[in-house]
């Protein structure tokens, strides 16, 4: 309980620490170029709507005409693609081929089938009460099974009257809610049982992705109307999956022979492959996140490609420097931890705000992995701590510095980097403190119910055998 006590407030002190050198600045920006659509808001903030709300303020007269473009519809259906993609198999590769042989195929599983439960959920129910209302924490369970949802139902995007069917908006998010959840895999592999992990996915998504994702993305949310930025993710995906995680990996405790025997990845050549497709997915994550193919989709698109490489080359860099050699595990840690660093800055800011943050990200995720995992003493066993919270609360905060439109960003003359940074700091805050508390309680309810942990018999065979029946290789 003091180690997660400690992790809390190790959280809090990376939100605010970034602050002190900039907490009386203000932005004297020039005026801003033009922007991308989606500079105003984060990327899920659109919600289904019969008419944008553009359209209602105008006189009738006046009313823009609601539009669909089939060339929107197609790039959203292929931004879908992209990010299940990610999961299956981008996910499930880069994880597996992390842990030791005999543990492959149960990641495979969980990867897989957490992510499919949760699109299911998301159908019932997780929609209509991320994007269903006007609440300040949940929305509403008007929508809930889809409820009055036809192939004509809008969904607004960040144009007046450009629209797009409300059926590929809600494919769109259940890909996020499923790869979240997908996430946290990675603190609690090779020593948890299957059906725990599922029911603990169902009551986290319930009780943290959804208020996380309203509060952040849902019109009346708390941190929406705060006007945090978050485009796509850094704090509704990455930071509450990493605490969720981080929690877990104290619950359960450390894996027979932690520290004492040998717990190398499998197969880097696994990994190297899973890392390539999380990275070409990505594109449909963060620009498919402007929820229109525009100006703004080529700025979220090349950002993402930006900042990923600046995080390899830092990655590479600092394992140089402390170890004499760059390493393949490196460089495909760096490249998740440049995605995940410029996730909420992708619409936002500009290209070389882009690399700057992907080198920042490199390096503090690389001590995240090493130093910080020592520090924390947890048995976080695929560093999903070090690299998703640590580059999420990077990536949060250095969003607030870089939208200046001085800094290359797409914000104007009345934005202030030193007021963004409090709210980004506080959207940090409360995702580190809701998510950190709701898994402890689902991980206790879900001991009770069925027990978290396997039998350290089973865990010394093997989850393949012991779980599933079944083994990745043949010997």
């Amino acid at each position: 309980m003091k180690k997660l006590l400690a992790t809390l407030l190790l959280g809090v002190g990376l939100a605010f620490g970034g602050l002190n050198a900039v907490a009386q600045t203000t932005t004297e920006a020039p005026a801003a170029v033009a922007a991308p659509a989606a500079d105003a808001a984060p990327a899920a903030e659109a919600v289904a709507v019969e008419a944008p709300a553009a359209a209602e303020a105008a006189p009738a007269e006046e009313a823009v005409k609601e539009t669909v473009d089939k060339g929107d519809v197609t790039w959203m259906m292929l931004a879908t693609i992209l990010v299940v993609m990610m999961a299956v198999p981008g996910l499930a590769l880069f994880y597996g081929g992390l842990v030791r042989s005999k543990n492959m195929l149960s990641v495979l599983m969980q990867v897989m089938v957490v992510f499919s439960l949760i699109s299911v959920l998301w159908a019932v129910y997780g929609y209509s009460l991320a994007f269903g209302g006007e609440g300040l924490i949940f929305g509403n369970l008007d929508k809930v099974f889809l409820k009055g949802v036809t192939p004509d139902s809008l969904a607004a995007t960040f144009t007046a009257g450009v629209m797009i069917p409300e059926f590929i908006f809600i494919a769109f998010q259940c890909t996020f809610a499923g790869i979240t959840c997908a996430l946290i895999v990675g603190s609690f592999a090779e020593r948890i049982k299957f059906g725990s992990v599922l029911l603990f996915c169902a009551i986290w998504f319930t009780f943290s992705y959804i208020p996380i994702a309203h509060m952040v993305w849902g019109t009346g949310g708390y941190l929406f109307d705060k006007g945090a930025l978050d485009f796509a993710g850094g704090t509704v995906v990455h930071i509450n999956a990493a605490m969720a995680g981080l929690v877990g990996a104290y619950v359960l405790g450390k894996r027979i022979g932690y520290g004492k025997e040998s717990m190398a990845p499998h197969s880097l050549t696994l990994t190297m492959v899973g890392a390539s497709l999380l990275w070409v997915g990505w594109f449909g994550f963060n620009a498919g996140s402007n929820l229109e193919a525009n100006g703004g989709t080529t700025l979220a698109f090349i950002n993402t490609l930006f900042a990923t490489a600046a995080a390899v080359l830092a990655w590479c860099v600092g394992e140089t420097l402390g170890k004499g050699k760059a390493s393949m595990l490196g460089a495909a840690s760096g490249a998740v931890a440049g995605l995940v660093a410029i996730t909420p800055a992708c619409g936002t800011v500009g290209p070389m705000g882009a690399i700057i943050i992907g080198l920042v990200a490199g390096f503090l995720c690389l001590w995240g992995v090493s130093g910080l995992k020592k520090m924390l003493g947890a048995d976080d066993s695929l560093d999903v701590f070090g690299v998703h919270g640590v580059g999420g609360i990077v990536g949060a905060l250095l969003t607030g510095v870089f939208s200046a439109g001085s800094l290359g960003g797409v914000k104007g003359d009345d934005y202030s980097i030193a007021s963004q940074l409090l709210i980004q700091a506080e959207g940090v805050v409360i995702t580190i403190v809701w998510s950190s508390v709701v898994a402890f309680i689902a991980y206790k309810i879900v001991d009770l119910i069925m027990g978290l942990r396997v039998s350290e018999e089973a865990e010394r065979e093997g989850l393949d055998i012991t779980s599933h029946g079944e083994t990745a290789y043949n010997r």
